[in-house]
């Protein structure tokens, strides 16, 4: 029984698709953390700041995912490069991380 309640939850977490990574490693992977983080300021903004400016808005999920993979351009001399490499369910995962935080 345990062991059906731990499958159950991992394929839930990973939308049951095989070789899904769970959403802190894919912004490793992909070096988001070289500009954010969860809690600070970086380069790019604290995710729990992202998290807070979309708290709300119904649409959060679906725009926080496509800056994901298109990038993002502001007034700072930084910008965020795009990542089409990713999935649509990847980008989704990590927005869904992102927002979920809190201060």
């Amino acid at each position: 029984m345990h062991i059906f309640l731990v499958t159950l939850l991992v394929t839930a977490f990973v939308g049951g698709a095989a070789g899904a990574e769970p959403p802190q490693v894919l912004l490793h992977n992909y070096k988001c953390y070289l500009c954010h983080a969860d809690l600070e300021t970086k380069a790019g903004p604290a995710y729990v700041d992202v998290a807070s400016k979309y708290r709300g808005n119904r649409n959060a999920v679906g725009a926080v995912a496509a800056v994901i993979r298109k990038g993002a351009r502001g007034d700072a001399p930084w910008h965020m490069p795009p990542h089409p490499e990713l999935s649509a369910a990847d980008a989704t995962a990590m927005a869904r991380y992102i927002l979920s935080l809190k201060n």
